[in-house]
């Protein structure tokens, strides 16, 4: 490491080099008999700490330091005085900005101290400031990436460029429109993995609250009175770890949006926070005596019949009315066959720019299995599908038929149900048992290994074993 300069200044030679020989072996050492010489070399050289004495003739130590100040301000400024010279002490302080005096007679090592305080104080003001600006400089770079990422989600999210001319889902687009640019609360309604969750940032992004929050919570995920906390927030001591007041996602969004999927798996208790926040405008935090207005615009999302739940009780009705004043459909992949090959296309070209690979296209009777498939999983499985086939083909080849998953090579007679009289429905849900059947033999009944292979969620998985009437425990 290199040694820190320190400037000597005093005009008396004995002094002068008593000081040298005491700080050379730690310092890079300077030196001058005045005030005037000590300033040329300050014009020249770059110096952590000055030490001067105050009574040398022309220029005295107050004055000299107070023009070195103008010079190098970040030096640390140490005025030697004789006991008599309290006033220039006063003067120094005032003037000169001194870091410290130090009285005569003095002792070395005392000295050497002050010294080596100044010279650890300069070195954490240039760290710091190297810092200051290295954060600067990150901050700004870090800003420039979200201004970029943030205008590369709108023009993704720009409703222009919705993926999907099919009737079924231009009908879901046309509704889009309709409802984007007002404050309406809207429900999605739609199987797992048919994009509600992209609908609503859709939504969000194209309306007058596209520069506010946009926050996202899966009502399902989580106990109801952690829930409850997360969106209404909570005060100190409402219950046990609640060691201090925490504002809640509906109060952070102030202003924006809050997308709240899985409504259907909510509690009661819940559901009555959620109709105050859809009727009066206001969320009254957990273990608080007080309500907190906030502006908020909601979007709902939920796979389940809510009427349905409802009538069974487990559904406020005042609550499901307040959420379907705009219902919006998403309609299953199966219900858009004409769509997959151009959502197939928009998968293949992301995860090859991610991958940094260059693929050719995709063979006719790979698009065909493709559209032939019954994608329980809906966009979601397509698009898990497309990453891997992506990953799996060769640098500069087509994806072949070859490369996706063992599911889509059944045996042709899994293709043709309708041949036996089956309607489209009964064929598409037979096919859909016995997918998730094969797939829990092969992982002996792992509901998370097989909803992989699948390309579902688990909680997806779930609910389709429910609906089929499969247990999962039968395979292991």
């Amino acid at each position: 490491m290199d040694k820190i300069p320190l400037l000597i200044v005093d005009d008396q030679p004995e002094i002068l080099n008593t000081l040298r020989r005491l700080f050379q072996k730690q310092y890079r050492v300077l030196s001058a008999p005045d005030g005037p010489r000590a300033l040329e070399i300050l014009k020249k050289e770059t110096v952590a700490v000055i030490l001067s004495d105050q009574r040398m003739p022309g220029m005295d130590g107050v004055r000299f330091l107070e023009k070195s100040r103008d010079m190098q301000p970040d030096a640390l400024r140490i005025l030697i005085t004789g006991y008599a010279d309290i006033d220039a002490s006063i003067e120094a302080v005032n003037r000169a900005k001194i870091y410290q005096y130090v009285s005569k007679p003095f002792e070395p090592d005392e000295l050497m101290m002050v010294v080596d305080n100044a010279a650890a104080h300069y070195r954490m003001t240039l760290e710091n400031r190297a810092l200051q600006e290295a954060l600067t400089r990150a901050n700004q770079h870090l800003e420039q990436e979200n201004r970029q990422l943030k205008s590369e989600i709108e023009q993704q999210l720009d409703l222009g460029k919705f993926i999907g001319h099919g009737a079924a889902i231009q009908k879901t687009f046309k509704l889009l429109r309709k409802v984007v640019g007002t404050p309406t609360t809207v429900l999605l309604l739609g199987e797992t993995g048919t994009g509600k969750e992209m609908l609503a940032k859709m939504i969000h992004f194209n309306s007058p609250r596209k520069d506010k929050p946009f926050v996202v919570q899966n009502c399902g995920a989580i106990p109801d009175t952690l829930l409850q906390s997360e969106l209404f927030g909570h005060v100190k001591g409402a219950f046990t770890g609640a060691v201090e007041n925490k504002k809640g996602l509906f109060e952070q969004a102030d202003g924006g949006t809050v997308f709240l999927d899985e409504i259907g798996d909510t509690t009661p208790a819940l559901q009555l926070g959620l109709l105050r926040v859809l009727q009066e405008g206001e969320v009254k935090p957990v273990g608080s005596t007080r309500t907190i207005k906030v502006d908020v615009r909601v979007i709902a999302a939920t796979n389940r019949d809510l009427l349905e739940a409802v009538e069974e009780g487990t559904f406020r009705e005042d609550l499901y009315y307040r959420l379907n004043v705009f219902p919006i459909h998403l309609p299953p992949l199966r219900e858009r066959r004409e769509d997959i090959a151009e959502l197939a296309r928009f998968f293949m070209e992301k995860y090859a720019r991610r991958l940094n690979k260059t693929i050719k296209g995709m063979t006719p009777l790979f698009i065909e299995l493709l559209e032939q498939a019954p994608w329980p999983g809906n966009v979601r499985e397509l698009e898990n599908e497309m990453e891997r086939v992506v990953t799996l083909a060769d640098e500069g080849g087509m994806l072949e038929p070859e490369l996706l998953s063992e599911r889509f090579h059944l045996n042709k007679e899994t293709l043709t149900f309708s041949e036996n009289g089956m309607t489209l429905k009964e064929a598409v849900g037979r096919l859909e048992k016995r997918m998730i059947e094969q797939a829990l033999t092969k992982t002996s009944g792992n509901i998370l290994k097989a909803a992989e292979i699948l390309g579902v969620s688990r909680v997806g998985l779930h609910k389709m074993l429910q609906r089929h009437q499969i247990k999962a425990a039968l395979f292991k």
